[in-house]
């Protein structure tokens, strides 16, 4: 017995020191369990980012950049009225391609507040120092296999997540269908109670396989998961940027003080004492100086259009608008009237209307001359011919960005340089004057045409009811 009291003496003494060491330790010590969140819902928001990364990194290809250099700088009419410096157009879709991806890595950076790692939590700083810099200190910068095997998972990632969203559509349906059969007003009720009972069946399955695409896809991944491999894929797209545009790490793109916003634009027309002119991201600094400006920061001041631009002066749209309008008119003349003539002339701009009158002044009322008609109709198939792409380019450019669209991934691989955003407006507004006097010759031409037919016609119809009503010889007595 007296053993027993001993050993339940020593078992209080055990348990009294060791609540006596919880509460003297320090609340630090204490390991606060947290649930890993999944991103649910914003899915469908990531999917959309991933689905940018694969199209950017798709026009980052050797293909894209071969076409980049050997087509789309040297469209005619970019070299007509935008520039025909290649290393100035080359920064102009570097540029370009950088703040699409900053756009991106920006809807990235909110993601990853949400995230349980403290360097995810910081990506927007590690991703600026990384652009400054170079600098990857948790490596993650991919090569080129594990980008493309990343790619390849970001892709089935977008199309299992797209399947989702498919999936919970129809369930919305099924679910709002009961509810109709519910509420109607069925004469037969075993027929009532037989449709609902095979709707019933039918959520059922479908809440299923909803349950089982949520699990398949980005829905179920924790927000840790989803960053880490954004920002893999944000790093190494941009390193392939400055690859393929040859900007060298912690050197950022600058511009030439010296050149005025007009030489920007078209660079052949500065003085032969000007420094030569190496534009956008192709620019390296010296080694001993450093940059004053992010890399970012750089790349904005190069995409806003010089002062002698459309973009400028925000008339790029306009005008693209204005020279489809005229295009169609320029296809069809016959079929002008008086009313579509009005519209176009009150699109215009004060600029265009004054030089569109100078150049009318002296010329004839009479447009009847088929030569000069057929010279007038190949001089503006020859200027649309380079005009036209640019206007056309614009409109896609800017339905793909517009608001309606901008969760949307590009259907095409438009860049700025390639629409009439950069357009110097002098040349474009002397383009646009061209057009419109051509398309007032032909379009009098047509219609006097139409008239004489119309009159001719008429003539020949009198002739033949004269014949008609005079009396024959025969009946001559």
């Amino acid at each position: 017995m007296a053993a027993l009291e001993t050993w339940l003496v020593k078992v209080r003494k055990t348990i009294a020191q060791g609540l006596d060491s919880v509460r003297a330790a320090p609340p630090a010590t204490k390991k606060i369990a947290i649930r890993k969140s999944n991103v649910g819902v914003l899915a469908f928001e990531i999917a959309g980012m991933m689905s940018k990364l694969v199209h950017l990194w798709q026009s980052l290809s050797d293909a894209s950049i071969a076409r980049l250099r050997g087509e789309a700088i040297c469209l005619e009419g970019v070299r007509k009225i935008v520039s025909n410096d290649d290393a100035f157009l080359l920064g102009l879709a570097c540029a370009e391609l950088a703040e699409n991806l900053r756009l991106i890595a920006k809807s990235v950076a909110r993601m990853s507040s949400r995230c349980e790692d403290p360097n995810l939590r910081r990506f927007d700083r590690l991703f600026d120092e990384f652009a400054n810099s170079g600098r990857d200190p948790h490596t993650w910068l991919l090569n080129a296999k594990e980008m493309e095997i990343k790619m390849r998972k970001l892709d089935r990632l977008v199309g299992a997540a797209a399947a989702l969203h498919r999936e919970m559509d129809e369930l919305v349906a099924l679910e709002n269908g009961l509810k109709k059969s519910a509420h109607s007003k069925e004469n037969d009720a075993s027929i009532k109670a037989k449709k609902i009972t095979d709707l019933q069946q039918k959520i059922i399955w479908q809440r299923q396989q909803v349950k089982y695409s949520k699990e398949k896809c980005l829905w179920s991944r924790s927000f840790d998961t989803v960053i880490s491999t954004l920002a893999k894929c944000v790093f190494t797209i941009l390193a392939r940027i400055k690859l393929v545009f040859g900007v060298n790490h912690g050197f950022p793109i600058s511009l030439p003080r010296s050149l005025s916003a007009s030489a920007l634009v078209h660079p052949w027309e500065t003085t032969t004492n000007t420094p030569g002119f190496v534009s956008g991201p192709l620019t390296k600094t010296s080694p001993n100086l450093q940059p004053r400006e992010g890399f970012f920061d750089l790349n904005s001041k190069i995409l806003k259009p010089p002062p002698t631009t459309l973009g400028a002066a925000a008339l790029s749209l306009h005008y693209s608008n204005l020279i489809i309008v005229m295009e169609k008119m320029i296809r069809s003349p016959q079929l002008v009237g008086a009313d579509a003539r009005d519209d176009l002339y009150s699109m215009l701009p004060n600029s265009i209307r004054f030089a569109l009158r100078r150049r009318l002044k002296g010329v004839g009322f009479s447009a009847s001359d088929p030569f000069l008609a057929g010279e007038w109709r190949d001089a503006l198939q020859k200027i649309l011919g380079w005009l036209s792409p640019l206007a056309h380019n614009m409109i896609r450019w800017q339905s793909e960005r517009s608001f309606e669209h901008q969760n949307l991934v590009p259907k095409t691989n438009v860049l700025l340089l390639q629409t009439l955003h950069f357009a110097n407006q002098d040349k474009t507004e002397a383009a646009i004057t061209e057009l419109l006097v051509g398309l007032n010759y032909i379009w009098r031409f047509e219609r006097e045409m139409n008239a004489k037919a119309i009159l001719q016609y008429s003539n020949f119809n009198g002739s033949l009811c004269m014949m008609n009503s005079s009396p024959s010889p025969q009946g001559q007595s």
